[in-house]
């Protein structure tokens, strides 16, 4: 009997060929999926939080963000973040009253809102290509920093879920979420990743070397084949289980029910002044200008300022409405997760279906597990990111730009606020080139040698 076999339609191999290419290894399996818990240090502790503090549904926060991992690790190609929007998650828990789950939805929406705006318009891309580097560079400093003094409180200091910071009692040695169980994370990491040299800078300096021995050579080979991120991981998540065995008791099978968050006009304008406000500029330099120029940076690919910024949006006017956690991307998770191995979509791909089993199989109460989870290995994680993101501000060449981006990050770092350090790191740019301008090339009118006016170009005028 003949069998045949049905033509592919017009467009097919393109499409194939594109899925082929999204779904590629760029770096071994290990590696991939050892970048891919590279920004869990931050993300864990918010989700935390948000859901003990604020009731945020820890189910369909898993789920959506799982799905929208899976969807940029497809678009972008790179390990695109998936992160909590910082300032609206702070002023949630940090402010008093709480912020309730349907004004969180309202801030994070109207912050989405407002990003998809100005990437459908295309004022993201104008304002991408308008915005001096080193004003960016001092943006990513002081968020990378940040995020490495937060870690270091983290590792030093108890956790307080009801602030979000930690507290002021500092961590016992030893304990299974003691000193002695992070610096020892720490080191493993530390003798398994080195400095964090991209496997191509680490050949050419082998090469260079005349003096080099192979075993030194097959040594480090190994030690940077080990999935270091991955194997912290794993053993936090071991030892959720040893500090509280009841957890097993109180697991609960199967997603929690979806449903439509109900958001008064008295919510709206709560979540906007209050959150969407101090967040809209974060999200702007950090979740799109600073992870369009950073990943440049690493992957040698420029991202559409106007995509990400869409992506922004989309995600959250999707999310937001039935009670996940408002969204973005950001430099320190894509700086985390190439930090730990993560060069692929491939690698934000495997984290995604990894949230989407939990939120399935787990539901709400995976918070029970989230809970007993070692802080002080999460800081140790997030300081790695912070130290990646901070180090992209290392190729400002003259001291004229590292003055600025200086002097930006430090206003940042001072006053809390990245839209103020942007703000003074841009008027001293300006300022600087207003020092070092040529008066008479602004000259609009200029006398002719009859005594006549004729414009920059010559062309004599009428007085």
């Amino acid at each position: 009997m003949e069998t045949t076999t049905s033509p592919l339609l017009p467009g097919d191999h393109s499409r194939c060929g594109w899925l082929r290419r999204r779904l590629r290894l760029k770096n071994p399996l290990s590696s991939e999926l050892s970048g891919a818990v590279g920004d869990l240090g931050t993300f864990i502790p918010i989700v935390l939080t948000l859901t003990l503090v604020s009731n945020l549904d820890l189910s369909a926060t898993l789920i959506f963000t799982g799905f929208y991992n899976i969807a940029t690790g497809l678009l972008f190609d790179i390990p695109m973040p998936v992160q909590p929007m910082k300032s609206i998650a702070a002023v949630a828990v940090s402010e008093s009253p709480h912020l309730t789950p349907s004004q969180i939805a309202a801030a994070g929406a109207s912050t989405a809102a407002t990003l998809l705006l100005l990437g459908a318009t295309g004022a993201m891309s104008f304002l991408y290509n308008l915005i001096p580097l080193p004003v960016v560079r001092g943006v990513q400093l002081s968020q990378g920093l940040q995020f490495a003094f937060t870690a270091i409180k983290y590792v030093r200091f108890n956790y307080d879920t009801a602030t979000l910071k930690p507290s002021s009692s500092p961590r016992t040695w030893l304990g299974l979420d003691g000193l002695i169980v992070a610096l020892a994370a720490l080191l493993f990491i530390i003798l398994s990743t080195g400095s964090g040299n991209d496997d191509r800078d680490t050949e050419e300096e082998e090469d260079a070397a005349e003096t080099s021995i192979n075993d030194s050579r097959r040594r480090l080979r190994l030690l940077s084949s080990i999935p270091s991120a991955l194997i912290v991981f794993v053993i936090g998540l071991v030892l959720c289980f040893i500090r509280d065995p009841s957890i097993f008791k109180d697991l609960k099978f199967g997603p929690s029910k979806f449903h439509i968050l109900k958001i008064t006009w008295e919510d709206w304008k709560i979540g906007f002044v209050r959150a969407a406000i101090p967040q809209i500029p974060l999200s702007v330099l950090n979740s799109v200008i600073a992870v369009c120029k950073l990943s440049n940076d690493l992957f040698d690919k420029e991202l559409s300022a106007t995509t990400v910024s869409v992506s922004v949006g989309v995600m959250n006017l999707i999310g937001c409405w039935f009670g996940a956690m408002p969204v973005c991307h950001g430099a320190g998770g894509l700086a985390g997760q190439y930090r730990f191995g993560a060069r692929s979509g491939l690698s934000v791909i495997f984290l995604g279906i990894g949230k989407l089993v939990v939120g399935l199989v787990f539901g709400n109460s995976f918070v029970r597990i989230l809970s007993q989870f070692p802080i002080g290995i999460l800081g140790v994680l997030l300081l790695f990111a912070g130290i990646e993101l901070a180090m992209a501000s290392k190729d400002m060449n003259t001291k004229e730009e590292s003055f600025i981006m200086l002097v930006c990050a430090a206003v940042s770092m001072t006053g809390s606020s990245a839209a103020l350090g942007f703000g003074c790191g841009l008027g001293l740019y300006l300022l600087l080139k207003l020092r070092t301008l040529d008066c008479s090339s602004v000259t609009l009118f200029s006398r002719s040698s009859d005594g006549s006016q004729v414009d920059s170009g010559g062309t004599p005028r009428l007085v």
